[in-house]
């Protein structure tokens, strides 16, 4: 076994760092489903969408240029319309509309089959996944059809559609980009937030979404917890996670937040979940598990080449 480097030494982080980022990451992006849903008492779907992306797109551009980040190039800014496509009209403003219409627990834990949706995409283009990753592929997607087969989520026409295809798009936006040149990842994000509240926008007019009355106070509080705590800090988190950590932990947010998501739903909202919504989402997690510890366990035995660590 070789010995750390003098920079791998400089930069471990701290169990207290990383347990808090952790917790960042759980608790700030898996309270943004139930935040989401008391936004839109006032806001309408992609309206919210877009106030939600420009704003917190326009914060981190600007301070990312402040601190003397290269914005994106002609082409790469071209690629970022296109990703924003998947990666926010198609996710983010397709969750927000489905939860017009279903509860904020219940959207998560259709949200948490995206992996296995990268997991299909990624062995489309090429990588053919391990036996076990076979195995967690086929255990989640039993759960995704257990729980579009008789959950609440079957009830409702809209909602189902939205809890389907926003997944799928996250998924293969998450799997497309990797081929793709693009900036630095917190530019990336802030770019693609821009870019996606003009979307969102579009969208919105083609909806006919308006305001109909003063939003109330309640409703805008959830917006700025929506820009701040899950656009800014959740995802500040989530990428010093990527850079301080193994994957396997940087990407357990997704099978930790569908819980958390339902607990805040059940107790600051009064949701309720069936028997059946709650095993499906168990057995979704259980496929996400597996699947990504497998990742990690393939990952681990590949050699890596030595590369210089981006503070």
């Amino acid at each position: 076994m070789s010995a750390a480097s003098p920079t791998a030494a400089r930069l471990a982080p701290g169990a207290i760092a990383v347990a808090f980022a952790l917790a960042s990451v759980y608790i700030l992006w898996g309270s943004t489903y139930l935040a989401i849903r008391f936004a839109l008492e006032s806001y309408p779907p992609f309206l919210l969408g877009a106030i939600r992306m420009f704003i917190a797109g326009a914060l981190m551009y600007a301070v990312l240029r402040w601190r003397g980040t290269a914005p994106p190039t002609r082409k790469q800014w071209r690629t970022l319309w296109l990703l924003s496509i998947w990666m926010v009209l198609l996710s983010n403003g397709l969750v927000n509309l489905a939860e017009t219409e279903v509860s904020s627990g219940l959207a998560a834990i259709a949200v948490a089959s995206m992996p296995l949706f990268a997991g299909v995409f990624a062995m489309l283009r090429g990588r053919h996944p391990s036996r076990i990753e076979w195995v967690g592929l086929v255990i989640g997607f039993l759960g995704v059809i257990w729980l579009n087969a008789g959950s609440a989520l079957s009830s409702s026409t809209l909602g189902l559609v939205c809890l389907i295809v926003a997944p799928i798009a996250w998924a293969w936006g998450s799997i497309w980009s990797r081929d793709q040149d693009l900036p630095s990842p917190f530019m990336a994000a802030s770019a693609q937030m821009l870019t996606g509240s003009v979307w969102m926008l579009g969208a919105a007019a083609v909806t006919g979404e308006r305001m109909s009355a003063m939003p109330t106070f309640e409703a805008t509080a959830a917006v700025a917890y929506l820009v701040v705590a899950g656009s800014i800090f959740g995802f500040t988190a989530y990428i010093w996670l990527l850079h301080h950590v193994r994957p396997a932990l940087a990407t357990s947010y997704a099978y930790v937040n569908p819980p958390i998501a339902v607990l805040f739903g059940a107790l600051l909202a009064g949701e309720r979940f069936s028997a059946h919504d709650l095993g499906a989402m168990g057995v979704i997690l259980v496929g996400v598990v597996i699947i990504t510890l497998a990742k990690a366990r393939a990952a681990k035995a590949m050699p890596m080449p030595a590369k210089e660590t981006q503070a």
